[in-house]
């Protein structure tokens, strides 16, 4: 995926995290195997999970990747599942994320499909 600008790039529900020149991801989510809650993934890998409205854990630090990437990959995860599990279309749910965005500081990030 390339990508030079700041933006978040989504494909179905997998997307990547663009910033600096640099393009990480995919960060993916799906339901957990007993459909209670969402796990989150990172090329593949498990890296949290959503278990209800107020619990989410996500702990990407093996991966080593810059704080700002882990902050809005954890914004976006979360934004999406809550916006699926709420039966949101994908324009409430990427104006929902870009509110947020604006509100943690990250209002630099855009978001388009691929």
């Amino acid at each position: 995926m390339k990508s030079t600008a700041d933006e978040i790039l989504i494909d179905d529900t997998a997307f990547w995290v663009a910033t600096r020149g640099r393009c990480f991801g995919p960060f993916d989510y799906q339901w957990s195997p007993d459909l209670r809650g969402v796990e989150l993934t990172y090329q593949g890998l498990k890296f949290g999970e959503i278990c209800g409205r107020e619990e989410l854990y996500a702990d990407l630090t093996e991966f080593k990747l810059p704080i700002s990437v882990c902050e809005v990959a954890a914004i976006t995860a979360g934004t999406f599942a809550e916006g699926v599990a709420e039966g949101r279309c994908v324009d409430q749910r990427v104006s929902n994320l870009l509110t947020l965005l604006e509100k943690f500081g990250f209002g630099r990030f855009r978001v388009r499909d691929v």
